[in-house]
């Protein structure tokens, strides 16, 4: 998405998820020297979610690939190709 990101990720035991989003926002540096520009980035907070079942993870999918959909970005998540649609189908 041009203005925000959708993760889905599974979490190893041994590794918080606070660290791992902390090498994740870390990127912006080098994101804005990439892009001649300067400012913050990321917000502070992050947003997370336990996935509860199968059912819940597979709705959860849904929805972040179908997001550059909703933006009206794509026709079909597959076309998005930051997504794990697009390598998947």
């Amino acid at each position: 998405m041009p203005n925000h990101v959708h993760v889905v990720a599974e979490q190893i035991e041994g590794h918080r998820l606070g660290d791992i989003v902390q090498v994740w926002k870390s990127s912006s540096h080098e994101i804005n020297a990439h892009l001649a520009r300067e400012g913050r980035l990321w917000r502070r907070e992050y947003f997370d979610r336990f996935m509860r079942d199968d059912d819940h993870l597979a709705t959860t999918i849904a929805y972040v690939e179908g997001n550059p959909i909703e933006a009206k970005l794509v026709a079909n998540a597959s076309e998005w190709r930051f997504s794990s649609a697009h390598w998947r189908l």
